[in-house]
């Protein structure tokens, strides 16, 4: 068991790790603080905490997605429908 929690935190940690790269802060910013996090929780030997732990992870990894997602449409918003307002 101790083997697919430690391969959920890997795979949790990779998945924030490339999803950092367009971080609003920086890349460098957010691997910082991912580093500190997973770094200051790394004695945690509780089965359950750990899974805590990770859904708390996934959490943010949801949070970012749908951060970048709402980047993305207000860029698009801004490209496609300023002119149509501007031409009223």
């Amino acid at each position: 068991m101790a083997n697919s929690l430690r391969r959920e935190v890997l795979n949790l940690y990779k998945n924030l790790l490339f999803l950092g790269r367009d971080y609003p802060k920086g890349a460098d910013y957010f691997k910082r603080r991912l580093k500190n996090v997973f770094l200051k929780n790394k004695d945690v030997k509780d089965p359950e905490k750990i899974k805590e732990l990770i859904a708390r992870g996934e959490f943010v990894m949801k949070e970012l997605e749908a951060l970048y997602f709402l980047r993305k449409y207000r860029a698009m918003k801004q490209r496609y429908y300023s002119d149509a307002n501007e031409t009223d």
